[in-house]
């Protein structure tokens, strides 16, 4: 008998609706309508679902819809915060229309990281595929949430560019990078689903812009045997997708079924370990043959896994034991003479940080002008010494460092604190 799932990662749809007209989008043509409806994820659903199942640590917030037309998002943020429930939007927002009060909310209550996806770096190009979109009006959003970071020194949200290849757009690559770098983002490409619309003009360009060896999902698949997005089928085990009512869909790819449960009326740990997402899993292991009512069976990826024999194995879909936690350290600059801190984080709270056998975490010096801090990741809850010397443009501005003792709780796992500099408290 499989082991009982008990998540601490989950995925629910905080809205099934997207006010763009992509056209390669299932949202966008409606055929994702017959299975997920229309509507958005209320936050009593979400209060529930959370006060139900202490043990969940991690939600992803952004599926097939647009999160940021969900009417209640700033609650959610709210009671995830309060919670110590680290929320996160990677799955991607177009970011075109948010609330003021919505923005700085994702940065007052620390949501974690969020991509956007911004496939061009003029109007002209991004409205191409983002039909309905406006480029200038989400760099507009991007800087918002800068100011916003800026005015509560903090690392969170993390921001991430993603920018789908296509034909049209492959000349403005080089250009969206250098802009995704001015906004302080993490700038990565993607290959395009749909190899119809806006095929690939210069393939050898694109591999250079991008130094990825391949410029479709199908050379990918035929070169490694697997498919461009294996990874998805995982989350039937490690991050479980619910939609915005509660319905149990296994994965983000999945929008043509679901697995019968429901999260909200019948419960997650119930609804996780049904039937037929059971027998799923045991389907993607190859362990059993497909079965009709499973919707993984008229999916791609596991048609992949059927025609190749390369089944997913225990250890690609075994949760792992230990979440890292993501630490934001970030500085609080109180003298106009400071420019730079030069930073190290060590494990305990006695130490000597002249002994260059001590285990160090991170040493680095971030300049102030363009930095307010720096994000870390721990293996491990428990205490630790955050070690600063400030320095001028005349040199250091002391002689010992500042210690800085920081005790990091094992949750939530995206934390802050913040170092005042030129004085020893924390704040």
């Amino acid at each position: 008998m499989p082991e009982e799932i008990i998540p601490r990662h989950i995925r629910v749809e905080a809205s099934a609706h997207c006010q763009l007209s992509c056209p390669s989008c299932p949202t966008a043509t409606g055929a994702v309508r017959p299975v997920l409806g229309a509507g958005h994820l209320r936050f009593s659903d979400f209060r529930s679902l959370l006060d139900r199942n202490p043990s969940i640590v991690e939600v992803e917030l952004s599926n097939y819809g647009e999160m940021f037309l969900n009417p209640e998002l700033i609650r959610i943020l709210e009671y995830a915060f309060e919670s110590k429930v680290v929320l996160h939007a990677d799955n991607g927002v177009n970011l075109n229309f948010a609330r003021e009060d919505v923005l700085e909310g994702l940065v007052r209550y620390q949501f974690r990281s969020m991509t956007c996806s911004i496939d061009g770096a003029s109007d002209t190009t991004y409205s191409n595929y983002r039909v309905r979109g406006n480029f200038d009006r989400v760099i507009s959003n991007i800087k918002k949430i800068n100011e916003h970071k800026r005015r509560f020194n903090t690392a969170f949200p993390i921001l991430a560019w993603q920018f789908v290849v296509f034909g049209h757009n492959q000349h403005e690559i080089a250009i969206a990078r250098r802009i995704a770098g001015e906004l302080g983002m993490r700038f990565y490409t993607k290959l395009s689903w749909d190899d119809q619309f806006s095929p690939i003009r210069d393939p050898g360009l694109v591999k250079i812009m991008t130094g990825f060896p391949y410029v479709s999902r199908n050379e990918f698949k035929e070169a490694q045997g697997i498919d461009y997005m294996h990874h998805i089928c995982s989350q039937l085990w490690q991050a479980p997708v619910l939609n915005w009512d509660g319905k149990l869909l296994g994965c983000c790819r999945n929008f043509w079924g679901d697995f019968g449960g429901n999260a909200f009326k019948e419960g997650l740990v119930a609804s996780v370990n049904g039937e037929k997402i059971s027998y799923a899993r045991s389907m993607l292991l190859g362990r059993v043959p497909d079965r009709e009512d499973i919707p993984c069976t008229t999916c791609d990826l596991y048609h992949t896994l059927r025609q190749t024999g390369a089944w997913l194995r225990e250890t690609d879909v075994r949760a792992p034991q230990n979440q890292p936690i993501l630490l934001s350290i970030a500085f609080v600059n109180q003298s106009d003479d400071v420019t730079h801190v030069e930073m190290s984080v060590f494990p305990g709270q006695e130490l000597d940080p002249s002994n260059s056998r001590i285990e160090r975490i991170i040493a680095c010096i971030l300049p102030l002008q363009t930095r307010s801090g720096v994000v870390i990741r721990l293996h491990r809850s428990g205490d630790y010494t955050v070690c600063t010397v400030p320095s001028t443009r005349r040199g250091p501005k002391q002689a010992a460092p500042n210690l800085t003792f920081v005790r990091v709780p094992a949750r939530p796992i995206s934390q802050e604190i913040k170092i005042v500099i030129g004085d020893t408290k924390q704040s």
